[in-house]
């Protein structure tokens, strides 16, 4: 059965994320500014990049490679129209992270933003195993009981995401990240519409 995700157009799905009803298009790419400009990295891989949000932050004297990693192409071409100035620093890598993760390269930084909960914990530990980043982002949607998937007049372009949803819980994803050796560093909150918010947090591999 197709992924939900490239059925999705990305305007549609923009178009929701960056409504006044959603507004996460918006702290995305506030989070991906302070990720991208935090770690003394040279190196990272952003997972399930969409259109692109918050690589215009990217400092291509710090980065020599960038790797974007999502499952829809067209995305992808996309995000290779919108930035083609970081050609150079910029490859894109189409692969479904459930069942391709053995084919992602090594690098310093991985950030997954609202990315653990449509491939689960154990696809994110197989990832993690495989690249073997020295920091990790994570931003991850801590929802209320309104539903993880907010209204807005493009939501019916995401029914049939939840059947790959997954909820996760930061406690649960602390302790897996710590059996991989890494240390919890810091935790920020991105206040959402419809008291939901989005949960950044960072850490350092201590092996």
């Amino acid at each position: 059965m197709q992924n939900p995700w490239n059925t999705i157009t990305l305007s549609d799905y923009e178009n929701h994320m960056k409504s006044d009803m959603v507004m996460q298009l918006q702290a995305l790419n506030c989070m991906m500014k302070e990720q991208l400009n935090t770690f003394p990295a040279h190196s990272a891989m952003i997972l399930g990049i969409a259109g692109g949000n918050g690589l215009e932050h990217l400092d291509t004297k710090q980065y020599h490679r960038v790797y974007a990693v999502d499952i829809n192409p067209e995305y992808l071409r996309e995000v290779q129209k919108r930035y083609a100035d970081l050609d150079t620093a910029l490859t894109c890598l189409c692969l479904d992270l459930t069942t391709e993760s053995q084919k992602l390269p090594s690098c310093a930084l991985v950030i997954a933003n609202l990315l653990i909960e449509y491939i689960g914990y154990t696809s994110f530990q197989n990832i993690i195993t495989q690249v073997k980043p020295t920091y990790i982002s994570c931003g991850i949607q801590v929802n209320t009981d309104n539903g993880f998937v907010s209204d807005s007049p493009y939501l019916h372009a995401f029914d049939e995401l939840g059947r790959i949803h997954h909820q996760i819980e930061l406690n649960e994803l602390r302790q897996i990240l710590s059996k991989l050796s890494y240390q919890c560093l810091s935790e920020k909150e991105y206040p959402l519409p419809n008291r939901k918010k989005l949960v950044q947090l960072d850490f350092l591999s201590i092996r």
